[in-house]
């Protein structure tokens, strides 16, 4: 079957594209810059825009299921859906969070263009079966806020040592996606994926140096200084501003406990954040 994927070259996006390649599927990754894609040999990139939907038109026909990644479509999401089941797509599964109930100024990554909300509810009124994926926090974020620091030193300055969330590995999410796009098993459901167990910011922390093998220590600092770094690298305000609105809101109290669907969905369990940090020592500097 053809799967068409939008956000194909994101980090989500590609985990998907590698795990649909892998279940033998034929991929159509749209793509704004195709030359520069850097896909699996033997996916077929086309150039296209999701937010244009009458532009990317062409690419649904022969489509059977529509992966919507919730960056890609700007306001057009209900259109890109129409068309596709115009040419005869059968499925859609929309990449959706767990924190879409949560009021605006508590999600960080709509501040950057997500909109999962928006993705969630173009798919439940697409008539075609559909599937969102409700996800936590990625653990790749990790990385993001503290590998420079890391890489560089062996303290971690950040906010609410106490902040707990159960990260999911984008590699389970990908697992996820590719079972809802190839199979009727999970359609017309809202999956709330996150990790198997909630940890802290200072217990993760602590993963990553036992890991390395180094005396890794977490320092906790005031949200304003942390958020005048982080614009500093280049942040935008706005995302830095929600994110430690998130980060307050929930500094005491856990925030999306482990739901077991992940292990639940894939009949294995979820992987770890252990897990994954083994497998990603090198982006911190390996020791």
């Amino acid at each position: 079957m053809t799967v068409l994927i939008t956000g194909a070259t994101g980090a989500v996006g590609r985990l998907v594209v590698q795990r649909l390649v892998t279940e033998g599927a034929h991929v159509r990754a749209v793509s704004r810059s195709p030359h520069d894609a850097a896909l699996p040999y033997g996916v077929e990139v086309v150039q296209g825009d999701p937010s244009r939907p009458d532009a990317t038109a062409e690419h649904l026909v022969g489509v059977e299921a529509v992966f919507l990644h919730s960056r890609t479509f700007g306001d057009s999401a209900g259109k890109l859906l129409a068309l596709a089941a115009e040419r005869g797509v059968s499925r859609v599964v929309a990449l959706s969070a767990m924190n879409i109930d949560d009021p605006v100024e508590l999600q960080p990554s709509r501040q950057r263009g997500d909109r999962n909300r928006e993705a969630e509810e173009a798919a439940v009124a697409s008539g075609l079966a559909w599937t969102s994926l409700r996800a936590s926090g990625f653990a790749g974020n990790t990385l993001q806020a503290w590998g420079a620091q890391i890489r560089a030193g062996n303290v971690v300055r950040y906010v609410h040592a106490g902040f707990r969330e159960s990260l999911l590995d984008e590699r389970d999410l990908a697992e996820v996606a590719a079972r809802a796009l190839l199979t009727d098993e999970l359609a017309n459901r809202r999956l709330e994926l996150t990790g198997p167990e909630s940890l802290s910011h200072e217990r993760m922390v602590a993963v990553i140096a036992a890991a390395l093998g180094r005396p890794l220590r977490f320092e906790e600092l005031p949200p304003s200084a942390v958020a005048t770094r982080l614009v500093g690298t280049g942040l935008p305000e706005a995302f830095v501003r929600a994110l430690m609105a998130r980060y307050d809101h929930y500094a005491d109290r856990e925030q999306h406990p482990p739901t077991g669907v992940v292990a639940k969905v894939l009949g294995r369990p979820a992987r770890t954040y252990d897990d994954w940090v083994a497998d990603h020592l090198d982006a911190f500097g390996n020791g």
